[in-house]
């Protein structure tokens, strides 16, 4: 029997946090009872500097219940940091470690298929959304886009999957060693390696409380990811130079040409149209670049990628 650790990242979740430890503490009941699960296994909670009561729920199932750990950040780091810190403080103390998201929409019965998995030899298994019928439409094709798009840049990622996950010792230990500080480990995990399988479950709706992942986050995570995954943006705008010194070539050929013809006059299209075209072409470039260059500067500085103020 496998001794597992449940990570749950916590930002503001005191609507749904009983329910969601109520339903895995059923879970863990039964699989203790068939043997699957070993009984010494906990859960534990990651309060990413929660503004409510998030951190005050957390320790009072603490004190009531064995089962419970918590970890507080002393601020707000973020999803991925929040996970790695739960992972990083707990190495070593369990045999397989799976991380969920604390709304559950990710479908828990699949942790006994997820631990069935590591006892033959699989050191990552992947938790992969059949289907996503409960996401809009926006949704589903924006997320299908953005996998999409990581397969063009050439990331290595795991189709529908988001951080629902199992890992054991000897894979946590290599992913350690991955010091970014531009965490998206959806498409580091896979560089790690190791035995790997994934196992498919539906998911469904958000029971209590309210998505911390609006439009503008779900957009800067998905940006964040590609810039730390790939470096194909700074390739592609090599390409789009090559492609308007090209451009910029046949103007310059065509207005000699008009020039020595003596057919010159005057208007604004010429001069509006070339200067504000490549106008454009050059601000976007250089934004790409200062991305990359921003977060060269960070990974520089080696500031820590998040800090425990607390440890239950």
């Amino acid at each position: 029997m496998k001794n597992n650790l449940l990570i749950i990242p916590c930002y503001n979740e005191e609507e749904v946090l009983l329910h969601t430890y109520e339903k895995i503490k059923d879970l863990y009941n039964e699989l203790i009872a068939k043997k699957v699960l070993d009984p010494k296994s906990k859960i534990c909670f990651v309060d990413d500097g929660s503004k409510d009561k998030t951190w005050e729920i957390i320790m009072n199932l603490s004190d009531q219940e064995p089962m419970v750990q918590g970890i507080k950040l002393s601020r707000n780091f973020g999803h991925q940091a929040a996970l790695i810190a739960g992972l990083e403080t707990k190495f070593g103390k369990f045999d397989t470690y799976i991380s969920i998201d604390a709304d559950l929409q990710d479908d828990i019965t699949v942790i006994g298929k997820m631990i069935s998995e590591a006892e033959n030899g699989m050191s990552i298994v992947y938790g992969v959304r059949d289907e996503r019928k409960s996401d809009s439409f926006f949704k589903r094709s924006t997320a299908k886009s953005f996998y999409n798009l990581m397969g063009f840049l050439g990331a290595d990622t795991v189709y529908n999957h988001a951080d629902f996950r199992l890992i054991d010792n000897n894979a946590l230990r290599e992913l350690l060693r991955f010091q970014e500080r531009n965490l998206f480990l959806r498409g580091i995990v896979p560089m790690v390696g190791f035995n790997n399988s994934v196992v498919s479950y539906n998911r469904t709706k958000r029971e209590y409380g309210t998505t911390k992942y609006p439009l503008k986050k779900m957009l800067a995570f998905a940006w964040e990811g590609i810039t730390s995954l790939s470096f194909k943006p700074l390739h592609l705008i090599l390409y789009i130079g090559i492609v308007m010194f090209a451009i910029s070539c046949v103007i310059l050929v065509w207005a000699t040409v008009v020039l020595l013809m003596g057919r010159v006059i005057p208007g604004w299209f010429s001069v509006i149209f070339p200067s504000t075209f490549f106008g454009g072409i050059q601000m976007l470039s250089i934004g790409v670049i200062g991305e990359y260059i921003g977060k060269i500067y960070n990974e520089v500085k080696s500031r820590p990628r998040y800090i425990v103020e607390r440890e239950l």
